[in-house]
This record gives structure tokens, sequence and C-alpha cells, in this order.
């Protein structure tokens, strides 16, 4: 147990990757728990996008397409892959939104697999994930299968190998739980879903950056992830998505885009996709988003993924450790899994009165976390940005908030809370 906050100090004076913070452009008044949600402009990002917008847009104009633009997307594919993914080059894309990715790739994998006709899930999953389900499905006329994942612990092999049969089509997952933090074992549960003849959609949002990814080791055929939390690209910034190598040349996703194109400036009547991970892109790709995410992506690989996740586990485990000895008994739970090997990157705290005690956090507090329905505070522990004080302050004022009454002068009104 750390005694007090001179001591959180003490840890962070001897963290090795205190320096990184530095390197952010962080408010020093703000109390920043939310990387997970939204991760910090870094400075590098913020100077590279001055560049862009005056060099290569401003001066360069629309020779710069061919002067690095329109390799982008594999180019920081293969950067994010290589680094944190566990992918080998040719993979990896950046482009869209995470939702349209994951419409590609499931409608890709539905096709793969005619006759099937059910999409096995996590009913309790991100919204988007479960929207676009429901919503093919409904179309097709396919049955949604639940895991049935227990609210902490997320879906096991277990639970997974359970709800499996000859029907199932695709088995699509979170790697981490949004709200929970649940780690899910990759490896055994894409091992599961191929002896059944599925395929497996990964979502990786809330573990590209915090956690390791081993995409081609665990046998992954597909997965999708945003490139704006822990991999800090900023509000909007696009998604990336991963096709197995001996996958690419068997789908056909289901947006044919001109970027897709086998002879792109072919202007051709048909469509004929590109022979490799090209073939998975759509219409022209956001250049001043691919720029921030490659220039915010590269902080995160200097910085290393496995010092990252050592960082992450100490941050959680100190956070815990508080939880149990300053809030515990003030009508908090704790919602994330006490094994480091099982949780990510962030640590969910309940309390029936978790959204008035934000409002709190935020507007008297300088603390920013993340309210989730109906009773989560979500404290988000992004390595290279949060400090072991941090996470103290935040624990503090968790318990001094309480205790004091101050949130029950709230109304109960919901506002956005960030």
């Amino acid at each position: 147990m750390i005694a007090d906050r001179a001591a959180a100090q003490a840890l962070d004076r001897a963290d090795p990757l205190a320096e990184f913070r530095d390197r952010f452009l962080i408010d020093p008044a703000v109390t920043y728990l939310d990387g997970n949600s939204l991760g910090a402009l870094t400075a590098a990002t913020s100077a590279r996008l001055g560049e862009v917008v005056r060099g290569e847009w401003g001066d360069r104009l629309i020779r710069s397409w061919n002067e690095g633009w329109t390799d982008l997307p594999t180019a920081v594919g293969d950067l994010i892959g290589a680094h944190l993914l566990g992918a080998a080059a040719g993979q990896v894309v950046v482009s869209d939104s995470t939702t349209v990715n994951f419409y590609k790739l499931l409608v890709a994998a539905l096709d793969a697999r005619p006759g099937r006709r059910t999409v096995l899930g996590d009913r309790r999953n991100f919204p988007t994930d479960r929207y676009v389900v429901d919503g093919v499905a409904e179309s097709r006329g396919l049955r949604v299968g639940d895991v049935g994942a227990d609210p902490l612990g997320g879906p096991t092999p277990d639970s997974v190998a359970a709800s499996l049969d000859s029907d199932t089509a695709v088995v699509t997952l979170s790697h981490v739980d949004y709200r929970s933090a649940a780690l899910a074992d990759m490896a055994s549960i894409t091992a599961l879903a191929h002896e059944a003849g599925a395929l497996v959609l990964w979502d990786l949002s809330h573990s590209a950056g915090v956690v390791p990814v081993e995409l081609d080791r665990s046998g992954v055929d597909l997965a999708v992830g945003c490139t704006y939390k822990y991999l800090n690209g900023g509000p909007g910034a696009p998604a990336f998505l991963y096709v197995r190598r001996e996958l690419q040349l068997d789908l056909r996703q289901p947006i044919w885009g001109w970027f897709g194109q086998r002879d792109q400036f072919e202007m051709g009547p048909a469509y004929r996709p590109a022979d490799g991970i090209e073939r998975f892109l759509t219409g022209t790709p956001s250049v001043l988003g691919l720029r921030a995410v490659e220039a915010s992506a590269a902080l995160v690989v200097e910085a290393g993924i496995e010092r990252i996740r050592a960082k992450s586990v100490a941050l959680s485990s100190f956070l815990i450790d508080l939880f149990d000895h300053r809030v515990a008994g003030l009508g908090f739970s704790l919602g994330t899994q006490r094994d480091p090997e099982r949780r990510g990157g962030h640590v969910t705290v309940h309390h029936p009165d978790a959204y008035r005690i934000c409002r709190v956090l935020v507007d008297q507090e300088q603390i920013i976390p993340d309210f989730r329905e109906p009773d989560g505070i979500r404290l988000g522990l992004s390595p290279l940005t949060t400090r072991f004080v941090d996470v103290w302050d935040a624990i503090d004022a968790l318990a001094r908030v309480v205790a004091d009454g101050r949130h029950t002068t709230l109304g109960t009104t919901r506002l956005a809370v960030t």
C-alpha cells in the first residue's frame, strides 16, 4: 500500500516512460483519465499537421499524391501492424471508420461461409459492433448468437465453445471489453472458432497501443480497431483493418471504391479488386487524418509496447490497491478483473451515484474520467500520459467527494460529463 502522495511521486520519478508525458500537449491543471476514449495530442502530431497543411497541401498541392499520399493507408498500416498488432507487412490498412471497416469485414466473412446462418457475438459488446451485426443479420435473415459473457470476466474459451455449432459463420468479439476491461484469450478463442469452421473478427479498439497483440501468431482471420484512443490519432482519426494474408484473395468486401481497384487510374468500366490488402480500401483516404496517426503512432512505437504494457499493469494495480484502501467502503464496487493477466488498460468502478460523482470530478476537481451507463466510472490509464500521482489524486478525490456528499447536491439530469 502506498502511504501518501509523495510515494506516488517517487514512483513517477522511477518511471522509465516518464519523459514521454512531456511530449504531449496537456493542460497541467487537468488530471486526464480518459485517454482510453480520446488520446491526448502529441506535440509531434501538432507540428506534423502544420507541415502537411503548409507544405504538402499548400505548396505541393496535387503533386503530393505522387509524393507519398497514395501509399499512406498501407504505410501507416504496416507501421501499426508490425510494432503494435503482431502483423507482418501487407495485412493492415488504415482507412474509413471502425464501423465501416467492421461492416466490410463482417460481410466479406459471411460471404466466405455460404450456407451458415449464425453470427456469434457478445450482446454486451461495444454498440457499433452490435448494431452492425444486427443490421446485417436483419437484411440477410441471419441468426445472432450470444456467447453469454460474464459482465466482469468477458467472453472465455469455455463460453465460446459452448455457443459454437456447425451453423456458425463468424465469431466476433472485442479483445478488451470497453466497460470492464476484461482481456479475452484471443488465441484460444480463435482456435475454437476455426475448429468449428467459422471465421473470427476481433475488435482491437481498446487493446491496440496498450496491450501486446499477436494477430499472426494467434491465427486471427480479421480485425478492426480505432486509432484515437491509445494511439492518440485525434478525434475521428481513420481506423485500421487487418486481413490475414491467406484470406485476402478469397474475400471480397462489399463497398467497391476506386482506391480498392486494381488499376486505380485506368478508370475502367468494371471494378476489379486489387490483389492485396488494398482491395479493402474504399474511397479517397483522409490525408490529414493519416498523417496525424502516422506521427502519433510513431511515438507509441518508440516507447515500445512491452514497456507500455508493463506500466499499464503497474498503474492499474496501483489504482486497485488504492481503491481497496480508500473507497471500497464508500458504496463503490470494482468492475474490473483483479488479475492483471485478464485486464486491459482501464479500470472501472461502480457506484449508484456514478453520474453525479463524475460531474463533481470534472466540474470541481479538474479530474476527467468517463461515465458509462448505468453506474460505471471508467478510469483510463494511458501509460504515456498517466502518472502514478494522477491515480493517487483521482482516488483521493473520489473518497473526498463521496465522504463530504458534494455529489448529492446535484440534479439527476443527464449532461455530457466530459
